[in-house]
């Protein structure tokens, strides 16, 4: 039940409810729904950091080594390495050692088919 105070607050506002009265037998099959995302939130994390999404966007168009990376994003090889480290952890990119080289590339398309998705909706709104 809502203190006084917070009802007062929520009054006169038309995108909340009047009183607090969750409605359970209407919403309780939807709790176990809840852990078919659970988790997701950490890729979209990773995504909320530009960076990491411009790394994402340029292993889509090919393989590019540590060192490509850097130079294209204009950062340093340790910078490049921390957020690779973190999209590796996440299974977003994978690896493979040629000599003194390190490629990355995604582990698969449904990093990429998440980003075009929200390109698309992005220039809808425009």
């Amino acid at each position: 039940m809502p203190r006084s105070s917070e009802g007062a607050q929520r009054a006169g506002r038309q995108d909340l409810c009047d009183d607090f009265a969750p409605r359970r037998e209407k919403t309780a099959h939807l709790k176990e729904k809840l852990l078919e995302v659970a988790g997701l939130s950490e890729v979209f994390k990773a995504l909320g950091d530009e960076t990491r999404t411009r790394i994402i966007y340029l292993l889509a168009q090919e393989e590019l080594c540590v060192c490509d990376l850097a130079e294209l994003l204009e950062i340093s090889l340790p910078a490049v390495s921390h957020h690779l480290r973190l999209l590796k952890a996440l299974r977003l990119v994978r690896y493979r050692r040629e000599g003194k080289m390190v490629f990355y590339t995604l582990d698969d398309d449904h990093i990429i088919n998440l980003i075009r998705q929200a390109q698309e909706h992005f220039a809808e709104g425009r």
